[in-house]
């Protein structure tokens, strides 16, 4: 239990620590997030650019927290909306089971096989770039991991007694899915938000690097570590201050989803 709470609390410091720098961060200084000094492009982290300044002369201490906070808002919304959309469709499949069920997880894989840069592609042919579209893309992809999951833990709660219980003194089929099933795998649910949050950071991450993701004049972690790979040999900084950014993300979240599954799954330390 002393490891659960150690990785609990750890991932929540971290977590912590890095959302109210993301809050408070672009203040800290006189820069703006825009704001273009040509005449400091790309000088070295000193007392008046803490973390240096990237090829327009912009600030990066404050490009590096705002582009933290977009990372952080994409995570957490899409997290939590993938998780609700897979939720339902999970508890609806598991509860009902026979041939619906069948069909509900057989469309599961079949959008499983498809690669998640295909959709990226076909989002990208309909809707403009920009946080929307990665937004959609994303949720389209992370909403089936959770639906496979919850539609397990529902097949499992669905046969004991409460269940049983509550459909004998007269419970509709909704009421028994929405106030006493899901209730029930709150536990897998909120586990599956936390891991949830870190994998669409690092997919919008990944998006960004390679060009699909958000565009300037916006930046989030994923568009700075790209900016500073294109000139890593002359001036390493402009890679490295986001780059420990999402690392410590990475980190803080994973930490915090291993905790919280030690601690409301008691097999897993078995």
């Amino acid at each position: 239990m002393k490891m659960d709470r150690v990785l609990l609390i750890a991932g929540l410091s971290i977590i912590a620590l890095l959302l109210i720098m993301a809050l408070i961060g672009p203040y800290l200084n006189s820069w703006t997030y825009y704001e273009q000094v040509l005449q400091r492009a790309n000088e070295s982290p000193s007392s008046q650019y803490w973390f240096g300044t990237d090829s327009l002369g912009r600030d990066l201490f404050t490009r590096v927290w705002i582009g933290l906070r977009i990372s952080f808002m994409i995570g957490i919304i899409a997290s939590i909306i993938s998780v609700v959309i897979g939720t339902i469709y999970g508890a609806i499949a598991g509860y009902f089971g026979g041939l619906l069920d069948e069909i509900m997880m057989k469309l599961v894989e079949i959008l499983y096989s498809i690669p998640f840069l295909v959709y990226v592609i076909l989002l990208l042919l309909i809707m403009e770039p920009g946080i929307k579209t990665i937004m959609v893309a994303l949720v389209v992809v992370c909403w089936l991991g959770t639906a496979r999951i919850v539609r397990g833990e529902i097949v499992r709660l669905k046969e004991m007694d409460f269940i049983l219980a509550a459909y004998s003194i007269g419970a509709n089929y909704w009421r028994i899915i929405f106030y006493h099933l899901i209730p029930s795998a709150i536990g897998p649910i909120i586990v599956m938000v936390t891991v949830t949050i870190p994998e669409i950071i690092l997919a919008e991450a990944v998006l960004s690097f390679l060009g699909l993701g958000i565009s300037t004049p916006k930046a989030s972690l994923g568009f700075l570590i790209n900016e500073g790979f294109q000139s890593i040999r002359s001036y390493p900084y402009q890679l490295f201050f986001p780059a420990v950014l999402l690392t410590l993300s990475m980190l803080g979240f994973n930490m915090l989803a291993d905790g919280l599954r030690r601690i409301l799954d008691p097999s897993v330390n078995k």
